[in-house]
């Protein structure tokens, strides 16, 4: 080898050596710390504020989690009934938000009246450029309260039906589900919602939560940042697996189906929805609360052949991939039973997700620094303008 090629060649390998690593998908990259939530590696279960959820879904009702996301602490009964107080209070949508609900066209997605009326919100609240932890846990109780009621009316209009006003006798959960149908619900269809709601509630810095993050680094308000959130949770990579789970069990009709269907789809190259997730490596810790709330309603309802289909092309999944189901894969079928439209799934995501990402906004506003990575540049060299 002559000098000049070997001394070209070291020049190339120290080059390469000074690249900046690219973390595609930011896979593996510790963006900041939090005290939120995290995945415990040793029991891979999910914390939140360090306590296991599938314990919260067990025992604390939605009420409870938010204020221990929010406050770091499970409430007392006092600060539980001035929240309680408070949330009821909020329900009811003012009139420029159910105006800007109902002047949507039907044929939009849901998540779209979501993002619009969150916009709606925050442009009537004259506190909303407030950035004080006051102000900020003002704004997150009221997205809290008045969620569910966007939700409803959606539904509802999309069914040609009016909207039903909230009671302050109810508690979130049932009250959720009065507005949404019009009627009280089973005690049973209510504990099974309220465990949907705890276990989708917070889930580290998913790519939701991390988007709510950066935009509140700018110093832009609670809302904006809670508007962008959904944005991302619109994406069917994020938040739109429950709806998907739906529409293949419809596509597979009956377990017997199952596996030839899944054979088809993965000669195909399709993705299963509602299975693998990129930070569980030995399964979903919410997924038996979740799988034990839908064998509930399965009884509940008298579906056996709903909880046959699940069984089916979950085992298959298993046998052929050796892939586990996540949240979305027992959630979809869950809310499904329950009566609601498959494309309100992802909107029930949000009412209970903001919980999570007004809690992270809150963190990140507190110990601010701009998140803004760098790239690594692959285009032309420098040239000349002709």
């Amino acid at each position: 080898m002559s000098s000049s090629t070997s001394s070209s060649t070291r020049t190339g390998s120290t080059a390469a050596l000074t690249q900046p690593e690219v973390r595609k998908g930011l896979v593996g990259v510790v963006a900041d710390v939090t005290a939120v939530s995290k995945v415990d590696p040793d029991t891979n279960s999910l914390l939140y504020r360090g306590y296991p959820v599938q314990d919260l879904a067990g025992s604390k009702t939605f009420e409870e989690v938010a204020y221990l996301l929010w406050h770091g602490e499970l409430p007392t009964p006092d600060e539980l009934a001035v929240q309680n107080r408070a949330e009821r209070g909020r329900r009811g949508l003012p009139d420029p938000v159910r105006d800007a609900v109902l002047a949507l066209p039907t044929t939009c997605h849901p998540m779209d009246v979501c993002r619009t009326a969150v916009s709606v919100i925050g442009a009537h609240d004259p506190e909303a450029e407030d950035p004080g932890p006051a102000a900020e846990q003002e704004k997150a109780e009221r997205l809290f309260a008045l969620l569910p009621a966007v939700v409803a009316l959606d539904q509802r209009r999309r069914r040609g039906l009016d909207l039903v006003e909230p009671r302050d006798d109810l508690g979130y959960a049932a009250n959720f589900l009065w507005m949404a149908f019009g009627e009280e619900q089973a005690p049973e269809v209510v504990r099974a919602f309220e465990v949907s709601m705890v276990l989708y509630a917070e889930h580290s810095f998913n790519a939701s939560t991390f988007t709510a993050r950066v935009v509140t680094s700018t110093l832009a308000d609670l809302y904006s940042a809670v508007t962008a959130a959904i944005g991302t949770l619109k994406g069917p990579l994020h938040g739109g697996a429950n709806e998907a789970v739906m529409a293949a069990f419809e596509e597979i009709g009956t377990a017997d189906r199952a596996a030839a269907w899944l054979d088809d789809a993965l000669g195909a190259k399709r993705k299963i929805m509602g299975f693998g997730h990129r930070v569980y490596k030995r399964g979903d810790s919410r997924v038996p609360s979740m799988k034990a709330t839908l064998d509930d309603l399965v009884e509940h309802y008298d579906r056996p052949d709903l909880g046959e289909l699940y069984d089916a092309l979950a085992g298959a999944m298993a046998e052929r991939k050796n892939i586990l189901p996540n949240l979305d894969y027992p959630a979809g079928p869950a809310y499904h039973l329950m009566g609601f439209d498959t494309q309100m799934f992802t909107p029930l995501f949000v009412a209970s997700r903001v919980v999570g990402w007004t809690a992270h906004v809150m963190e990140q506003r507190a110990d601010n620094a701009l998140i803004r990575p760098l790239s690594r540049y692959v285009g032309p060299a420098r040239r000349e303008v002709p």
